[in-house]
Protein backbone atom coordinates (compact mmCIF):
# COMPACT_ATOMS: atom_id res chain seq x y z
CA UNK A 1 0.00 0.00 0.00
CA UNK A 2 1.34 3.32 -0.70
CA UNK A 3 2.28 5.64 1.80
CA UNK A 4 0.59 9.04 1.96
CA UNK A 5 2.47 11.98 2.48
CA UNK A 6 2.35 15.97 3.25
CA UNK A 7 4.44 18.08 1.12
CA UNK A 8 6.52 20.49 2.97
CA UNK A 9 3.94 23.42 2.32
CA UNK A 10 0.56 21.32 3.51
CA UNK A 11 2.90 20.78 6.60
CA UNK A 12 3.24 24.36 6.98
CA UNK A 13 -0.22 25.28 6.12
CA UNK A 14 -1.69 22.58 8.78
CA UNK A 15 1.12 24.23 11.26
CA UNK A 16 -0.69 27.45 10.80
CA UNK A 17 -3.77 26.53 11.26
CA UNK A 18 -3.31 25.02 14.42
CA UNK A 19 -1.41 27.85 15.60
CA UNK A 20 -3.99 30.51 14.95
CA UNK A 21 -6.34 27.63 16.31
CA UNK A 22 -4.71 27.78 19.52
CA UNK A 23 -5.01 31.74 19.95
CA UNK A 24 -8.69 31.90 18.97
CA UNK A 25 -9.16 29.30 21.51
CA UNK A 26 -6.97 31.60 24.31
CA UNK A 27 -8.69 34.61 22.93
CA UNK A 28 -12.23 33.42 23.91
CA UNK A 29 -11.32 32.55 27.31
CA UNK A 30 -9.32 35.68 27.79
CA UNK A 31 -13.18 37.74 26.74
CA UNK A 32 -15.54 35.16 28.70
CA UNK A 33 -12.67 35.88 31.66
CA UNK A 34 -12.90 39.48 31.68
CA UNK A 35 -16.67 39.28 31.92
CA UNK A 36 -16.37 36.63 35.22
CA UNK A 37 -16.55 38.64 38.77
CA UNK A 38 -13.46 37.59 40.23
CA UNK A 39 -13.37 36.47 44.13
CA UNK A 40 -12.44 38.06 46.42
CA UNK A 41 -10.53 36.62 49.67
CA UNK A 42 -13.67 37.13 52.30
CA UNK A 43 -11.27 35.31 54.92
CA UNK A 44 -9.72 37.56 58.09
CA UNK A 45 -6.49 37.93 59.20
CA UNK A 46 -4.28 37.56 62.01
CA UNK A 47 -4.64 40.20 63.91
CA UNK A 48 -8.80 40.39 63.33
CA UNK A 49 -8.93 36.80 64.60
CA UNK A 50 -7.03 37.56 67.67
CA UNK A 51 -8.46 40.85 68.48
CA UNK A 52 -5.43 42.58 68.46
CA UNK A 53 -6.06 44.53 65.95
CA UNK A 54 -7.83 48.06 66.42
CA UNK A 55 -11.54 48.27 65.32
CA UNK A 56 -12.03 50.46 61.91
CA UNK A 57 -13.10 54.16 62.99
CA UNK A 58 -16.44 54.53 61.32
CA UNK A 59 -17.00 57.81 59.35
CA UNK A 60 -18.98 59.61 56.84
CA UNK A 61 -16.38 61.40 56.01
CA UNK A 62 -14.07 60.79 52.73
CA UNK A 63 -10.52 61.17 52.92
CA UNK A 64 -8.22 61.62 50.30
CA UNK A 65 -6.96 57.95 50.46
CA UNK A 66 -10.34 56.28 50.12
CA UNK A 67 -11.27 58.93 47.42
CA UNK A 68 -8.14 57.84 45.80
CA UNK A 69 -9.43 53.81 46.27
CA UNK A 70 -12.68 54.77 44.66
CA UNK A 71 -11.32 57.03 41.96
CA UNK A 72 -9.18 53.86 40.78
CA UNK A 73 -11.90 51.65 41.11
CA UNK A 74 -14.35 53.53 38.77
CA UNK A 75 -11.32 53.90 36.44
CA UNK A 76 -11.49 49.99 35.81
CA UNK A 77 -15.09 50.34 34.69
CA UNK A 78 -15.06 53.18 32.13
CA UNK A 79 -14.93 51.09 28.85
CA UNK A 80 -18.37 49.70 30.10
CA UNK A 81 -19.45 52.97 29.44
CA UNK A 82 -18.39 52.57 25.60
CA UNK A 83 -22.15 52.21 24.70
CA UNK A 84 -22.71 55.32 25.60
CA UNK A 85 -19.12 57.12 24.78
CA UNK A 86 -18.05 55.28 21.48
CA UNK A 87 -15.05 56.23 19.61
CA UNK A 88 -15.33 54.58 16.05
CA UNK A 89 -12.12 53.81 14.63
CA UNK A 90 -10.93 52.31 11.33
CA UNK A 91 -7.51 50.15 11.00
CA UNK A 92 -6.32 50.92 7.05
CA UNK A 93 -3.78 48.07 7.01
CA UNK A 94 -6.79 45.09 7.74
CA UNK A 95 -9.74 47.87 6.05
CA UNK A 96 -11.46 47.21 9.45
CA UNK A 97 -13.83 49.70 11.10
CA UNK A 98 -13.75 48.90 15.51
CA UNK A 99 -14.96 50.43 18.52
CA UNK A 100 -13.37 51.94 21.34
CA UNK A 101 -14.03 54.36 24.64
CA UNK A 102 -14.15 57.95 23.77
CA UNK A 103 -12.76 59.55 27.25
CA UNK A 104 -12.00 62.41 26.01
CA UNK A 105 -16.17 62.72 25.54
CA UNK A 106 -16.85 61.35 28.45
CA UNK A 107 -14.49 63.51 30.66
CA UNK A 108 -16.24 66.42 28.82
CA UNK A 109 -19.64 64.80 29.66
CA UNK A 110 -18.96 64.54 33.51
CA UNK A 111 -18.37 68.15 33.68
CA UNK A 112 -21.68 69.35 32.99
CA UNK A 113 -23.09 65.80 34.76
CA UNK A 114 -21.26 66.37 38.00
CA UNK A 115 -19.65 69.96 37.83
CA UNK A 116 -18.40 69.53 41.73
CA UNK A 117 -16.32 66.34 40.82
CA UNK A 118 -12.53 66.91 41.88
CA UNK A 119 -10.75 67.63 38.66
CA UNK A 120 -6.84 67.71 38.19
CA UNK A 121 -6.62 71.90 37.30
CA UNK A 122 -3.88 71.45 34.46
CA UNK A 123 -5.32 68.48 32.74
CA UNK A 124 -9.37 69.36 33.45
CA UNK A 125 -9.88 65.69 34.15
CA UNK A 126 -10.93 63.49 36.67
CA UNK A 127 -8.31 63.26 39.40
CA UNK A 128 -7.76 62.55 42.91
CA UNK A 129 -7.25 65.54 45.21
CA UNK A 130 -4.22 66.56 47.24
CA UNK A 131 -4.78 66.59 51.11
CA UNK A 132 -4.17 70.42 50.71
CA UNK A 133 -6.73 70.50 48.02
CA UNK A 134 -10.66 71.33 48.84
CA UNK A 135 -13.04 68.40 47.36
CA UNK A 136 -16.45 67.95 47.75
CA UNK A 137 -17.21 64.60 49.05
CA UNK A 138 -20.51 63.94 47.89
CA UNK A 139 -19.64 64.82 44.13
CA UNK A 140 -17.70 61.54 44.35
CA UNK A 141 -21.03 59.61 45.54
CA UNK A 142 -22.72 61.06 42.55
CA UNK A 143 -20.52 60.07 40.29
CA UNK A 144 -20.39 56.39 41.57
CA UNK A 145 -24.10 56.39 40.57
CA UNK A 146 -23.42 57.38 37.56
CA UNK A 147 -21.18 54.82 37.28
CA UNK A 148 -23.45 52.06 38.70
CA UNK A 149 -26.51 53.50 36.69
CA UNK A 150 -24.62 53.31 33.47
CA UNK A 151 -21.90 50.70 32.79
CA UNK A 152 -22.72 47.88 30.87
CA UNK A 153 -21.09 44.44 29.99
CA UNK A 154 -18.82 44.32 27.01
CA UNK A 155 -16.73 41.79 25.46
CA UNK A 156 -12.86 42.90 24.50
CA UNK A 157 -9.88 41.51 22.73
CA UNK A 158 -7.58 41.59 19.67
CA UNK A 159 -8.95 41.68 16.52
CA UNK A 160 -6.07 39.03 15.76
CA UNK A 161 -4.01 37.48 18.90
CA UNK A 162 -0.86 36.83 15.80
CA UNK A 163 -1.07 40.19 14.65
CA UNK A 164 -2.84 42.46 17.28
CA UNK A 165 -3.95 44.94 14.74
CA UNK A 166 -6.33 46.60 16.97
CA UNK A 167 -8.41 46.47 20.10
CA UNK A 168 -12.01 46.42 19.64
CA UNK A 169 -14.61 46.67 22.47
CA UNK A 170 -18.24 44.93 21.71
CA UNK A 171 -20.88 46.77 23.78
CA UNK A 172 -23.54 44.08 25.37
CA UNK A 173 -26.80 45.21 26.09
CA UNK A 174 -26.50 43.48 29.69
CA UNK A 175 -25.88 44.63 33.14
CA UNK A 176 -23.97 41.53 34.90
CA UNK A 177 -21.04 44.13 35.32
CA UNK A 178 -22.72 45.75 37.98
CA UNK A 179 -22.75 43.15 40.71
CA UNK A 180 -18.98 43.29 40.09
CA UNK A 181 -18.87 46.76 40.48
CA UNK A 182 -20.75 46.99 43.21
CA UNK A 183 -19.38 44.66 45.21
CA UNK A 184 -15.91 46.00 44.90
CA UNK A 185 -17.40 49.31 45.79
CA UNK A 186 -18.81 48.13 48.90
CA UNK A 187 -15.45 46.40 49.81
CA UNK A 188 -14.19 49.87 50.15
CA UNK A 189 -16.84 51.28 51.95
CA UNK A 190 -16.42 48.41 54.88
CA UNK A 191 -12.50 48.00 55.05
CA UNK A 192 -11.90 51.87 55.00
CA UNK A 193 -15.47 52.64 57.57
CA UNK A 194 -16.85 54.22 55.42
CA UNK A 195 -20.60 54.40 56.27
CA UNK A 196 -22.31 54.03 53.11
CA UNK A 197 -23.66 51.28 50.71
CA UNK A 198 -24.22 51.20 46.45
CA UNK A 199 -27.91 49.30 46.96
CA UNK A 200 -29.06 46.70 44.19
CA UNK A 201 -31.40 50.30 43.19
CA UNK A 202 -28.10 51.65 41.92
CA UNK A 203 -27.97 54.60 44.62
CA UNK A 204 -25.94 55.18 47.28
CA UNK A 205 -27.54 54.88 51.35
CA UNK A 206 -26.24 55.94 54.65
CA UNK A 207 -25.79 52.92 56.99
CA UNK A 208 -27.03 53.93 60.62
CA UNK A 209 -25.59 52.13 63.35
CA UNK A 210 -27.69 50.77 65.49
CA UNK A 211 -30.69 51.52 63.75
CA UNK A 212 -34.05 50.58 64.63
CA UNK A 213 -35.25 50.41 60.81
CA UNK A 214 -35.73 47.36 60.21
CA UNK A 215 -37.10 46.03 56.89
CA UNK A 216 -40.38 44.23 59.71
CA UNK A 217 -40.66 48.55 60.13
CA UNK A 218 -40.93 49.34 56.56
CA UNK A 219 -43.45 46.97 56.00
CA UNK A 220 -45.89 47.58 58.94
CA UNK A 221 -45.45 51.21 57.68
CA UNK A 222 -46.67 50.25 54.34
CA UNK A 223 -49.80 48.92 55.78
CA UNK A 224 -51.12 51.79 57.58
CA UNK A 225 -54.49 52.83 56.38
CA UNK A 226 -54.14 56.97 56.74
CA UNK A 227 -52.14 58.35 53.41
CA UNK A 228 -50.65 60.98 54.40
CA UNK A 229 -49.01 59.43 57.69
CA UNK A 230 -48.08 56.62 55.34
CA UNK A 231 -46.48 59.25 52.63
CA UNK A 232 -44.55 61.20 55.33
CA UNK A 233 -43.10 58.17 56.85
CA UNK A 234 -41.97 56.92 53.56
CA UNK A 235 -40.44 60.10 52.31
CA UNK A 236 -38.75 60.68 55.87
CA UNK A 237 -37.19 57.30 55.77
CA UNK A 238 -35.95 57.80 51.85
CA UNK A 239 -34.19 60.80 52.81
CA UNK A 240 -32.69 59.33 56.34
CA UNK A 241 -30.91 56.78 53.84
CA UNK A 242 -29.36 59.72 51.48
CA UNK A 243 -26.06 60.38 52.23
CA UNK A 244 -26.36 64.34 52.16
CA UNK A 245 -26.46 66.11 55.42
CA UNK A 246 -29.45 68.48 54.38
CA UNK A 247 -31.46 65.09 54.00
CA UNK A 248 -30.64 63.85 57.58
CA UNK A 249 -31.84 67.11 58.67
CA UNK A 250 -35.04 67.02 56.53
CA UNK A 251 -35.67 63.65 57.52
CA UNK A 252 -36.26 64.50 61.00
CA UNK A 253 -38.54 67.41 59.97
CA UNK A 254 -40.85 65.01 57.95
CA UNK A 255 -40.89 62.04 60.36
CA UNK A 256 -41.72 64.70 63.09
CA UNK A 257 -45.11 65.93 60.66
CA UNK A 258 -45.69 61.96 60.78
CA UNK A 259 -45.44 62.05 64.26
CA UNK A 260 -48.43 65.33 64.26
CA UNK A 261 -50.34 63.68 61.49
CA UNK A 262 -50.34 60.25 63.71
CA UNK A 263 -51.66 61.89 66.88
CA UNK A 264 -54.81 63.07 64.81
CA UNK A 265 -55.50 59.08 63.32
CA UNK A 266 -58.63 58.82 65.03
CA UNK A 267 -60.75 62.07 62.60
CA UNK A 268 -64.06 61.34 64.98
CA UNK A 269 -61.98 62.52 68.04
CA UNK A 270 -59.94 65.92 68.07
CA UNK A 271 -56.24 65.92 68.68
CA UNK A 272 -55.88 64.83 72.64
CA UNK A 273 -58.24 62.23 72.54
CA UNK A 274 -57.04 60.86 69.00
CA UNK A 275 -53.50 60.05 70.93
CA UNK A 276 -55.19 58.87 74.52
CA UNK A 277 -56.67 56.27 72.49
CA UNK A 278 -53.75 55.36 70.53
CA UNK A 279 -51.34 55.42 74.12
CA UNK A 280 -54.33 53.63 75.28
CA UNK A 281 -54.54 50.68 72.70
CA UNK A 282 -50.59 50.66 72.93
CA UNK A 283 -50.74 49.96 76.71
CA UNK A 284 -53.89 47.63 77.05
CA UNK A 285 -55.37 50.31 79.65
CA UNK A 286 -52.23 49.20 81.91
CA UNK A 287 -51.58 52.54 84.07
CA UNK A 288 -47.31 52.37 84.18
CA UNK A 289 -47.38 51.78 80.49
CA UNK A 290 -50.28 54.38 80.01
CA UNK A 291 -48.07 57.08 81.88
CA UNK A 292 -44.70 56.10 80.00
CA UNK A 293 -46.44 56.91 76.62
CA UNK A 294 -48.11 59.77 77.20
CA UNK A 295 -44.33 60.68 79.17
CA UNK A 296 -43.06 60.09 75.63
CA UNK A 297 -45.92 61.67 72.78
CA UNK A 298 -45.11 64.69 75.38
CA UNK A 299 -41.48 64.83 75.23
CA UNK A 300 -41.37 64.20 71.52
CA UNK A 301 -44.07 67.28 71.39
CA UNK A 302 -41.72 69.39 73.40
CA UNK A 303 -38.11 68.47 71.05
CA UNK A 304 -40.27 69.20 68.14
CA UNK A 305 -41.49 72.63 69.94
CA UNK A 306 -37.86 73.57 71.52
CA UNK A 307 -35.14 72.44 68.88
CA UNK A 308 -35.10 73.46 64.96
CA UNK A 309 -37.16 70.51 63.71
CA UNK A 310 -40.50 72.18 62.88
CA UNK A 311 -39.71 75.41 63.81
CA UNK A 312 -36.97 77.68 62.65
CA UNK A 313 -37.64 80.92 65.13
CA UNK A 314 -34.08 82.58 65.72
CA UNK A 315 -34.95 81.37 69.54
CA UNK A 316 -35.13 77.60 68.85
CA UNK A 317 -32.03 75.46 69.53
CA UNK A 318 -30.15 74.58 66.57
CA UNK A 319 -29.07 70.85 65.88
CA UNK A 320 -25.18 70.99 64.86
CA UNK A 321 -24.49 67.64 64.89
CA UNK A 322 -25.72 64.70 62.28
CA UNK A 323 -25.44 61.78 64.90
CA UNK A 324 -27.99 64.22 66.86
CA UNK A 325 -30.26 64.25 64.59
CA UNK A 326 -29.97 60.82 63.71
CA UNK A 327 -30.72 60.42 67.40
CA UNK A 328 -34.16 62.22 67.09
CA UNK A 329 -35.20 60.53 64.15
CA UNK A 330 -34.58 56.99 65.82
CA UNK A 331 -36.40 58.20 68.81
CA UNK A 332 -39.57 59.06 66.94
CA UNK A 333 -39.27 56.40 64.46
CA UNK A 334 -39.75 53.76 67.72
CA UNK A 335 -42.72 55.47 69.25
CA UNK A 336 -44.14 55.27 65.45
CA UNK A 337 -43.53 52.11 65.02
CA UNK A 338 -44.58 50.65 68.14
CA UNK A 339 -48.24 52.81 67.60
CA UNK A 340 -48.83 51.89 64.24
CA UNK A 341 -49.02 48.17 65.18
CA UNK A 342 -51.99 49.13 67.46
CA UNK A 343 -54.09 51.24 64.82
CA UNK A 344 -57.23 49.98 64.41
Amino acid sequence: MRKFTFSNDCKGFIKKLNYFDSFAVKESIMRVKKQAPERRNTMSYYTERHGLRAPIEKTYDITVDMYALIIDCCKKYYKNLTHLFPLKCHHDFTASDYLAFNENTFQNRIKFKIPALFRDENSSRISVPEISDTYDQYALLDFIEFMAQNIKDISEGWNNQHYQNYWNIDCLNTTKVFSEYQNEINEIFTESGLLYTLTVEKIIERVVENSPLTSEIKNSIATVKEKGTRELLAEAITLHKQPYPESTRDAVEKIWDALERLKTYYITLDKKHSVTKIVSNISHGQAEFTDLFNAEFKSLTDIGNSFRIRHHETNKIDITDTRHYDYFFNRCLSLIALAIQYLQ
